[in-house]
């Protein structure tokens, strides 16, 4: 059991892309940890697609847009308690920016953020904050350490990657893990890229705490006593449709599938920015027959449309360890997806699931088109890939390391 309320800090929270967020806070909860929700910006209402969403949002503190007199209050009262942490603070905040009169201006807007909620987080008794990804509310979540001094609240962050592993001197990575009590990696391959950035002397404060899921809600259908089932391979492709998931490598896959003679059908849930330059891809492909755009759907329909599809693709350019194929396989689904960054430490090729170089829509077709031939493959693959999920992947199993570690005493900065 931690020693006071846990403070957790997110961008937007609840949000339908970091569903995860909320099952480990919860499953955190049913533990017997005290969390309380910090969302920056409010979730629009079109966006909490589940009554869980709703109440979430509901007991979340949103902090923008603050009110003026509020956060002359809070930095009044911490310059006149501490006036020598409070210019730390500040330093700190200037310091570890990307420089530049912007990378600066949004710095100064992180130090204004950060003594607004860590007055709110002292009067709430909070003893540690955690910070979801390494963007704004990871630098947010630092500040507020650093306001409350030796001794006071820990502070800690989730590591996914990858696209902060892209430029790691704007999101201060190493600065990052030299002031946390501890960093969450999802998996190995993140933190070796952490490893890579900081010495030695730090490393024991990258833990390795995988994302998990329910595996008592993810469950495979009922069987069907072994009977083949007649008609197409049924493609189910879950995540947001930006560039980095590589969803048009999986429309070219499926148009050489179809002159090989292979039916297929395909079904894309998520949104975003690349939805409409897909669905003219899909028109140009002539795949408008066989392919569905669902949009976004909460959770309450998600285990229904794993179970509903024969195989899982996930043709990313650059990923972490993503959910999706946790909760896919956790549902006795077969994955097709890239052998790229931290994927194999989750799906073992030719075992629960099939890795193809990224960019490649024959390597796909030839894997998609494999699975379709062979159901007893996919089957066998489905059942080791929900073994692998129990073993490795659980909810339960994270929780318990998370709250671990929310109890040890604050690590000093290095």
């Amino acid at each position: 059991m931690s020693a006071g309320p846990i403070a957790y800090l997110v961008g937007f929270y609840p949000a339908v892309s970091h569903t995860f967020i909320h099952r480990e806070i919860d499953a955190l909860r049913a533990r017997g940890v005290e969390v309380r929700t910090v969302s920056l910006r409010r979730t629009p209402p079109e966006e909490l697609l589940t009554e869980a969403d709703r109440a979430e949002a509901a007991r979340t503190w949103t902090v923008l847009p603050p009110s003026p007199g509020e956060v002359a209050r809070s930095h009044v009262r911490a310059l006149g308690l501490d006036p020598r942490g409070y210019l730390r603070t500040l330093r700190l905040a200037l310091r570890t920016g990307a420089g530049g009169i912007r990378a600066t201006l949004w710095q100064l807007f992180y130090f204004v953020e950060a003594v607004l909620i860590h007055a709110r987080l002292r009067q709430e008794g909070v003893t540690h904050v955690h910070a979801h990804f390494a963007n704004s509310a990871s630098w947010i979540a630092m500040l507020v350490a650093e306001l409350d001094g030796p001794g006071g609240m820990g502070w800690s962050f989730t590591m996914h990657g990858p696209t902060e592993f892209d430029d790691v001197t704007r999101y201060a990575l190493a600065e990052k893990v030299r002031s946390a009590s501890f960093v969450a990696c999802i998996g190995d391959y993140c933190r070796s890229q952490l490893m890579k950035l900081t010495e030695p002397a730090v490393w024991d404060r990258l833990v390795v705490v995988r994302c998990g899921v329910d595996t008592e809600r993810f469950v495979p259908a009922p069987t069907n006593g072994g009977v083949p089932v007649a008609g197409p391979l049924r493609v189910l492709c879950v995540g947001r449709l930006v560039p980095d998931k590589g969803q048009g490598v999986l429309l070219d896959a499926i148009a050489r599938l179809r002159d090989r003679g292979v039916d297929v059908e395909a079904t894309f849930i998520g949104d975003g920015e690349a939805r409409a330059q897909l669905e003219r891809r899909t028109e140009t492909l002539r795949l408008t027959s066989s392919v569905r755009f669902l949009g976004s759907v909460g959770q309450d329909r998600i285990v229904a449309a794993y179970r509903a599809a024969d195989v899982m693709c996930l043709p990313s350019f650059a990923e972490g360890i993503p959910v999706v194929l946790m909760e896919a396989l956790a549902c006795g689904i077969p994955v097709v997806t890239t052998h790229i960054m931290g994927i194999p430490e989750l799906v073992r090729d030719g075992e629960n699931g099939l890795l193809v170089p990224p960019g490649r829509a024959d390597a796909l077709a030839d894997a998609l088109g494999a699975l379709a031939a062979d159901r007893e493959r996919r089957v066998a693959m489905g059942l080791a890939g929900r073994t692998r999920v129990v073993e490795e992947f659980r909810l339960d199993r994270a929780a318990a390391e998370l709250e671990q570690r929310f109890s040890e005493p604050r690590a000093a900065p290095a």
